[in-house]
């Protein structure tokens, strides 16, 4: 498959009066072509950063990237000046940010906030912006969209306001949409019917998602290959069949028995024990090994080189070397 972005060994730190927060630590992925890849872990474990490091919304200062680079269209995001980045940002890529709410100017109509973006980046008269506006809104699935770009954000719902950010990071025909926390603030009903119109829109014009979420139940819905992240690191890729169905990594394990199950009587759920580490000394070897159930003592001394299960399937954990399991096996 065609790859449309590539992250790698991207670092991204944030100085602080408390001393420097290491947030991003060697991460590494790619984006194919009219796929839907879902980064997921807990608060804190650095996928925002990631995103918005990807559109360049890290304040620099406090903000710094260490090292890596993001490859798009040939060009190393991380290298590129601000009006280098403002003619990408929206156009080639956008962003679906997590509040609704707070995503839109309360005091311009909708039809004004959504025609700035086409102004900007593309060559067409106000009267051909409003037009593309309406369609959009029409897209995302707006009844009446030319009564209601006149009207303001608070005239909406919640579920509609989330459809009018969607539209206005689709209005520029992006060839990637990253969604961070897309349905965090919506009640689930609604939540199904965005993560519906999030298909729909890929199928009609096969944008490539990036989403970002700790809900494994929207993973489940929509996306096609799952990273998960810990502590500034992913420490798990795959399919999201390899994902749900044959987990490697203890922390993908712990994550998928705290979700509730609905398919098995009487079953518990199984917190993950412990705290995340403190970003700011991050530990050499593996940064789960205080909360790990099968920890050994390599893992705390040296970070565990990738495994690679098969052509979609990688994880960095010490339980996949070969010594490991006759240990196991031995207990």
């Amino acid at each position: 498959m065609e790859k449309v972005l590539e992250v790698k060994d991207l670092h991204v730190s944030f100085k602080t009066y408390g001393g420097e927060v290491k947030a991003v630590r060697g991460v590494t992925f790619d984006l194919h072509k009219g796929e839907t890849l879902a980064i997921v872990g807990e608060s804190g474990c650095g996928k925002s950063v990631t995103s918005q490091s990807i559109m360049r919304l890290i304040p620099e200062p406090p903000g710094k990237f260490d090292g890596g680079s993001i490859i798009f269209k040939g060009k190393d995001l991380t290298k590129l000046r601000d009006q280098e980045m403002r003619k990408i940002r929206g156009s080639d890529i956008s962003m679906i940010f997590q509040d609704p709410m707070t995503a839109l100017n309360p005091t311009l109509m909708v039809g004004d906030q959504l025609t700035e973006g086409i102004l900007q980046h593309m060559k067409v008269s106000r009267e051909q912006a409003k037009k593309i506006a309406v369609e959009m809104l029409d897209l995302v699935g707006i009844p009446s969209p030319h009564i209601r770009l006149k009207q303001y954000p608070h005239q909406f719902s919640g579920g509609m306001r989330q459809r009018i950010v969607i539209a206005m990071a689709l209005v520029c025909q992006p060839e990637v949409l990253i969604a961070d926390e897309p349905t965090t603030a919506l009640d689930v009903t609604i939540q199904a019917q965005i993560l519906e119109l999030f298909r729909d829109i890929q199928k009609k014009t096969g944008v490539s998602i990036i989403l970002i979420t700790h809900d494994l139940g929207v993973v489940a819905q929509v996306a096609d290959r799952i990273a998960v992240m810990y502590a500034g690191k992913i420490v798990e890729t795959g399919t999201r069949r390899e994902i749900f169905y044959q987990p490697q990594h203890p922390y993908t394990k712990g994550l998928l028995n705290s979700v509730p199950r609905l398919d098995v009587d009487g079953a518990d759920l199984v917190p993950i024990g412990g705290t995340p580490p403190d970003l700011f000394s991050p530990p050499v070897g593996c940064p789960f090994t205080a909360r790990c159930p099968y920890a050994m003592e390599v893992c705390d001394r040296v970070y565990p080189e990738k495994t690679t299960l098969s052509d979609s399937h990688g994880v960095d954990c010490w339980l996949q070397d070969e010594r490991a399991k006759k240990l196991l096996a031995s207990r």
